[in-house]
């Protein structure tokens, strides 16, 4: 007997077995009613799902493969430069597969710490190797540039053992002349990210550099000609492509079962100070350990040293890009993936500063509205930084409503046309979701802070792949490395980066200057 035919029967007596225990809990009084009702209305239902999710063209359950590299031979190792080894810069250097040792660290009373903790370190020991070696690093403040040296000689990780330790490098130019560097992770303030990408482009290194592309609209222009004129391979740090239910939206989209979408919201809420970016001042930071000088760089205002614009710096536009670069970009982004709407023709962004009155200059509360009049829709963002309240990433079409994070739910409209019939014959009940997707649920006791737990229930931290869950940011880069070896274009590359970058300044633009702004697509300019 095969093996297939095996389980088949195995099946077949699970549910025999099923329905003859349910039967008879149907001979006992009260109890055995309620079961027996509740195990055919359980029927009926499955069966109506089943039909619905049949004609609609879809499935349960969606391939759940994670596909390995075949570029493990000791040739292909690709050296890597990180520049920028703050709180972003260490998470990705950690999805590469260096880990501080402190990862190993399952000490303590408390035991649920030690269970998250464990689960963090699986996590990261379940991470593919992707045949890597950590071997530069760069970071203006003397501490964190000693926590990325001493991941590089961590040798509990995924990947290789015995690899040589990084060399620090003080200034990011000495490591891209370096002929031991290969490519170049950018995880610094946005204030660098042009110069350091055109620069490291000029130098033959191949760039991942964090989201905003930019600070200005001016650098996205430079970067884009850069970057499209050489032979480098360029991801932007948005790794929405790899989440399973981002890939089951444009399945849907695909499939029209929306109907026509003509509103599409999202929103931040986050209500902790790391939330708000007033991120902890490390009690070692001072003039003697901070090259001041270093990191204000092409800053537009130079102010004397200040810990707070150091290790703060979000909370300032002479750094940053604020809520629009910081957060809308990953709203926006997920939208242009699940439905491809590029750059808006108008963007009207208001706001302010009402919650934080700490000298800051980026608002804590803002909203945006993107109109593409060419597809008859508008896009809203609208974020807090002072209320904690979950409100989802819904696409709103004339026959359903689709909210998309880390799990995917579809709710028929009352008056919906496609489904009239079945609504009408009860056969769908508007209450309820006509269609759930949820990826799986494991492995969420990793995640530890509220920041975390945000990006979690947008579907930014982690996916699930064979009922195991994959950290996001490790199959981005991943992607980056193999798309360097094969030749292949990222999915976050550089036209997804001009239109990411072109739409959160557009909201900037507007904000700062009060007025709706437009994108002139022959002078390719905001007006």
């Amino acid at each position: 007997m095969t093996e297939e035919k095996k389980n088949e029967n195995k099946e077949k007596e699970v549910s025999t077995g099923r329905r003859d225990i349910l039967k008879s809990l149907a001979t006992l009084p009260v109890f055995g009613a309620f079961f027996y009702g509740l195990y055919k209305k359980r029927q009926a239902d499955n069966f109506k799902k089943n039909s619905i999710l049949s004609e609609l063209g879809l499935g349960e359950k969606a391939p759940e493969v994670l596909p390995k590299t075949t570029f493990n031979k000791a040739g292909d190792l690709i050296r890597l430069g990180i520049i920028g080894y703050g709180g972003r810069g260490e998470y990705l250097v950690q999805a590469v597969g260096f880990a501080h040792p402190d990862i190993c660290d399952l000490s303590g009373e408390d035991k649920d710490e030690i269970k998250r903790r464990k689960q963090r370190l699986e996590n990261f020991l379940g991470q593919e190797d992707l045949n890597v070696a950590l071997a530069g690093v760069c970071d203006v403040f003397d501490v964190r540039a000693e926590r990325g040296l001493a991941a590089s000689r961590n040798e509990t990780r995924p990947g290789a053992k015995g690899l040589p330790e990084a060399r620090r490098y003080h200034r990011y130019q000495d490591m891209l002349a370096s002929d031991e560097i290969d490519a170049v992770i950018i995880a610094t303030p946005d204030h660098w990210h042009a110069q350091m990408t055109i620069d490291a482009v000029n130098a033959g290194k191949h760039v991942y550099c964090e989201k905003c592309i930019t600070r200005t609209e001016e650098e996205v222009h430079r970067v884009v000609e850069t970057v499209k004129n050489s032979n480098i391979t360029f991801q932007l740090g948005h790794q929405n492509p790899q989440q399973k239910t981002f890939n089951k939206a444009k399945e849907i989209i695909d499939k029209k079962i929306l109907g026509k979408i003509n509103l599409v919201e999202t929103t931040t809420n986050r209500n902790t100070p790391t939330g708000a970016w007033v991120y902890e001042i490390h009690e070692k930071g001072n003039p003697r350990t901070i090259d001041w000088d270093q990191f204000q760089g092409p800053a537009p205002h130079r102010v004397p040293f200040s810990l707070e614009r150091f290790f703060r710096w979000r909370c300032w536009f002479d750094y940053g890009t604020g809520l629009s670069g910081d957060l809308f970009s990953h709203e926006y982004d997920a939208v242009n993936q699940i439905l491809n709407i590029g750059i808006p023709k108008t963007v009207t962004a208001s706001g302010g500063i009402y919650y934080f009155k700490d000298g800051r200059d980026v608002p804590d509360t803002f909203q945006v509205v993107c109109e593409y009049p060419d597809r008859n829709l508008t896009l809203i963002y609208s974020a807090t930084l002072a209320n904690s309240r979950s409100r989802g990433r819904i696409f709103m079409g004339h026959d359903a409503s689709m909210e998309v994070g880390g799990s995917l739910t579809v709710t028929a409209d009352r008056n919906s046309s496609r489904f009239k019939d079945k609504i009408e014959k009860s056969i769908i009940d508007t209450s309820l979701p006509l269609f759930t997707y949820r990826p799986g649920s494991e492995g969420i006791d990793a995640i530890t802070s509220a920041t975390e737990k945000y990006f979690a229930t947008k579907g930014l931290m982690y996916t699930y792949r064979g009922g195991k869950v994959v950290d996001l940011t490790h199959l981005h880069v991943k992607e980056w490395i193999d798309c360097i070896r094969s030749g292949q274009k990222p999915s976050c590359g550089i036209e997804r980066g001009l239109q990411e970058g072109i739409t959160c300044h557009m909201a900037t633009k507007s904000f700062l200057e009060g007025r709706k702004v437009e994108w002139d697509p022959v002078l390719k300019r905001i007006v």
